[in-house]
């Protein structure tokens, strides 16, 4: 069974009148196996951004399938997909969208607060994340008195603590400088080696390079599926097939 399973994705919007306004995506057939690490790229207006709203449970499509995890995530109501993208996605943004008041344990604990995890279990689990992202002697820190980079770092722990079936990053490395850039792309190596599913909007080519498959999208549908230059676990499973 693979991490995310789509077929025949499509996504209209619509003006006020009932009239269509753009179509989004236009009939998207894509698998992501487990372990797998994807760039999806493409222009603006290419529906790169609505193709991650709708893997990351942020926006249902207008029609076609979605299993993630075996479970048809494009059919079930805002209140299950809300706890299902609680539970089985995390997210790394531009920017790190940290709490500024909150310790960074604290910050990685939000998730779990909300899932109604006990106290104890949340800080165990909180604490594991930021020493595997190499920041176990900073629990205390708030925010501010870390550098950009440590803020990223902060934000995949709290991505990385419900557990999730596929971490999506959006331009991870946008906000930071070239070498604490290359920290944060060879964490996502580690993680990726330890068989975690990523998938990573980037519009940079030397980053989507090291990814082991490219996803390109133009007009609403993939217009290339190939192999990158990070060919590793899963790496097969890029096969180039294009949304009809």
């Amino acid at each position: 069974m693979p991490a995310a399973e789509l077929t025949g994705i499509r996504k209209v919007y619509y003006k006020p009148d009932g009239s269509v306004l753009v179509e989004a995506l236009k009939g998207v057939d894509l698998v992501v196996p487990h372990g797998q690490y994807l760039a999806i790229m493409g222009a603006s207006g290419s529906g790169k951004s609505t193709l991650m709203n709708v893997l990351g449970c942020l926006d249902r499509p207008t029609s076609g399938d979605y299993l993630l995890d075996g479970k048809n995530v494009a059919r079930m109501g805002d209140d299950e997909l809300s706890r299902v993208r609680g539970e089985r996605i995390g997210f790394v943004f531009q920017a790190f969208n940290l709490i500024s008041e909150l310790t960074i344990v604290e910050n990685v604990e939000v998730p779990l607060f909300y899932q109604r995890v006990p106290r104890k279990e949340r800080r165990d689990r909180a604490e594991a994340q930021l020493a595997r992202v190499g920041l176990g002697d900073r629990l205390g820190h708030r925010p501010v008195e870390l550098s950009g980079g440590q803020q990223q770092r902060v934000a995949i722990a709290r991505a990385l603590v419900t557990k999730p079936a596929i971490l999506m990053a959006d331009e991870p490395t946008g906000n930071l400088d070239s070498s604490t850039g290359e920290s944060i792309l060879q964490l996502f190596e580690a993680l990726h080696a330890d068989g975690l599913t990523l998938i990573m909007v980037t519009h940079d080519d030397r980053i989507a390079g090291r990814c082991e498959r490219i996803v390109r999208l133009r007009d609403g549908l993939i217009e290339f599926d190939k192999a990158g230059g990070g060919a590793g676990r899963g790496a097969g499973h890029a096969t180039g097939q294009r949304a009809s």
